[in-house]
């Protein structure tokens, strides 16, 4: 008997101190949504790394194509039921949405801790995308609300082997617009195809127009524009859009471009049919799986005028958010933090071949993308501008200039209609 009572007095002491003893944290379950195809593999191998060293599970969950997962985010927030990081596609008013909201975390603190280490790993054009600057138009906290995975610079692409064909230097693409022209009579002398590109899709065209906008009158006078001091009827921009006319007219344009998507612009390229492409960095990845012996360069928009710089759209992207709701935000910015460390974005240039956003990763890239990374500096983009166009102007005047490509209107028309659209906008934008 005074065993068994010994016994049992034993085991409640050691039950006692078990229940006394202090629990561990359960570790949290990170959610992130995002649409890149082709990078699941590369998260989910990142992901298993990451929970094997800290014991967070990280759960990549990818909704495709880009269009479904947008219409999935703005429904999640509608109803407040985000995950701890996801992405914003689409223009920066909206982006802002998102912030006023309270969706999206200012990450501004956490880029200034250790003496701005984590800001200063970034290139500053691919950070500039997701930052908000002192009285933006948007009215947003000035702030830094994304971390970008990787950087892109838009540009021209051309099929070495049609240059050689057509007995021309493929070591020496044009560089002005008037050797781009007389390059548009061989192709249409050769019967070859001359530019591809998913200009039925409006952004792309925007891109293009703004390469030459920004070339033939600055950015101070673009800029101006979208403001409503500048008409779209002024001569310049008729210029812009008679740019157009002038490629159809000497057989740079490829058949068909105005309906083309640009994953079909990506097939014919990669297939050699067509002698120019103008996309972006990303491309590299997309042609070495269409055609690993794609032999291409790649060339700077063509020059117009001297007096301005030109330009070309880049910085970010790709990145991602932290949900400023989450109960893991802490958790959150730390595994962004190694997701953005040098090791972790070298392992991303080489699986998915994008261009790191990490500064310190350029001499792990391949010779195809360091030709896209050369021009980083010359890159612009709508989301760092502070002021956006109103978006029945952008789709007046992209539309307008497809109309110009298939010979509906001539560019005087098109800039008369897209002011009218223009006026007739702010006039309700002042009401």
């Amino acid at each position: 008997m005074k065993r068994l009572i010994a016994i049992v007095l034993l085991g409640c002491a050691v039950f006692g101190l078990y229940s006394c003893a202090p629990k561990q944290a359960k570790k949290p379950t990170i959610v992130v949504w995002h649409w890149m195809t082709d990078r699941q593999a590369a998260f989910e191998q990142l992901a298993g790394e990451y929970e094997q060293k800290t014991g967070i599970k990280i759960n990549f969950e990818l909704y495709a194509p880009s269009d479904a997962y947008s219409q999935k985010t703005r429904a999640a927030a509608q109803c407040n039921t985000l995950p701890d990081i996801f992405g914003i596609l689409a223009e920066k008013r909206v982006f802002a949405s998102f912030v006023k909201a309270g969706h999206v975390l200012d990450l501004y603190p956490y880029m200034q801790q250790d003496g701005r280490s984590w800001q200063d790993s970034f290139f500053a054009k691919a950070l500039a995308v997701n930052e908000f600057s002192q009285d933006n138009s948007y009215g947003v906290q000035p702030g830094i609300y994304g971390v970008p995975l990787d950087i892109t610079t838009i540009q021209m692409i051309y099929n070495k082997d049609l240059f050689d064909e057509m007995g021309l230097d493929s070591d020496k693409p044009p560089q002005n617009f008037e050797e781009f022209l007389a390059v548009g009579r061989q192709i249409k002398q050769a019967g070859l195809q001359g530019m591809v590109a998913g200009l039925a899709e409006i952004w792309m065209i925007d891109c293009l127009a703004n390469n030459f906008a920004f070339n033939i009158m600055g950015r101070n006078k673009v800029l101006a524009t979208i403001r409503g001091e500048v008409a779209y009827t002024d001569p310049d921009w008729i210029k812009v859009l008679s740019l157009f006319k002038q490629m159809q007219d000497e057989g740079l344009l490829a058949d068909g471009i105005v309906i083309m998507v640009n994953k079909v612009a990506e097939q014919l390229f990669a297939n050699g049919r067509a002698v120019f492409a103008f996309n972006g960095s990303w491309c590299v990845n997309v042609y070495h799986s269409m055609n690993p012996a794609l032999n291409y360069g790649v060339m700077l928009p063509p020059k117009i005028n001297s007096e301005y710089p030109l330009s070309i759209w880049g910085g970010a992207g790709s990145s991602f958010m932290v949900n400023a709701r989450s109960e893991n935000r802490e958790q959150v910015v730390e595994f962004l933090k190694w997701l953005t460390a040098e090791e972790q974005q070298a392992y991303l240039a080489q699986a998915t071949n994008n261009l790191p956003s990490n500064k310190e990763c350029l001499d792990d890239i391949s010779p195809a993308l360091a030709q896209f990374a050369d021009d980083m500096d010359l890159t612009t983009h709508p989301n760092t501008w502070g002021v956006s166009e109103l978006p029945l102007v952008t789709e007046a005047w992209n539309k307008g200039i497809q109309s110009i490509i298939i010979g509906e209107k001539t560019p005087q028309e098109v800039a008369v209609l897209v002011q009218v659209v223009k006026e007739r906008e702010l006039a309700k934008k002042r009401q």
